[in-house]
């Protein structure tokens, strides 16, 4: 297995590849976040372990090119910040797991030995379905590369629809997952979906009879 460290810390970089290295793991290192893009990006490696505070490109850009990219490779983010804004949004970028700095290497292997057994499925940073886009990073929601106002509520709804393009998500599963609240009654659902139809057309989001609502793009 081939693994990919990108830290710009010489000392700390050092003794994580010979670490890895005694774990059986082959590792290559690169110092800054040009250089760790352009190693990134050749895809040739099983998973990344990714700095953030990086020189030339930071590691959440360059987290944010390679899924850009299509580049799916599990990223471990390694960092000394982590407040729970920076955890979020290393994760929203297209983060797979998050460890803050000063660490055991033992959890570092462990972590990353999770991430290769998990393989590397399509994570896009960006949602799309048709005309639509949702970043879940900035909660920015465009159609037409036009930007759509939307409350927390509605973008939380539309995300989710948006995560399962094309497959029928049930009241029930919306409600639960949206509003966190089983008690809540399931209209509130059917509202909150005519909320969205208003602000983005009525051919987005399809209503299945009996069964639910689901995103089609148009």
């Amino acid at each position: 297995m081939r693994i990919l460290v990108v830290e710009d810390e010489a000392v700390l970089s050092r003794a994580l590849r010979r670490g890895l290295q005694a774990e059986g793991f082959a590792v290559d290192v690169a110092a800054d976040g040009e250089t760790g893009l352009e190693a990134a990006l050749e895809g040739d490696h099983d998973v990344v372990v990714l700095d953030l505070m990086l020189p030339g490109r930071s590691g959440l850009e360059v987290l944010r090119e390679m899924r850009r990219a299509e580049i799916w490779t599990p990223v471990l983010v390694l960092s000394a910040k982590d407040s729970d804004d920076d955890v979020t949004r290393g994760l929203d970028v297209g983060a797979d797991d998050y460890l803050a700095k000063p660490f055991a290497f033992s959890v570092l292997v462990a972590r990353l030995r999770a991430l290769l057994r998990r393989g590397a499925p399509p994570r896009p940073a960006v949602l799309e379905a048709g005309r639509l886009t949702l970043d879940p990073a900035t909660r920015e929601v465009r159609q037409d590369g036009a930007l759509v106002e939307l409350t927390t509520r509605e973008t939380a709804l539309l995300e989710h629809l948006m995560r399962r393009p094309g497959e029928v998500l049930t009241k029930v599963e919306l409600r639960d997952h949206v509003w966190d609240a089983a008690g809540d009654d399931l209209n509130v659902v059917e509202v909150y979906v005519g909320y969205l139809r208003r602000k983005l057309g009525k051919g987005v989001i399809e209503t299945v009879r009996g069964a639910g609502y689901r995103v089609v793009g148009r």
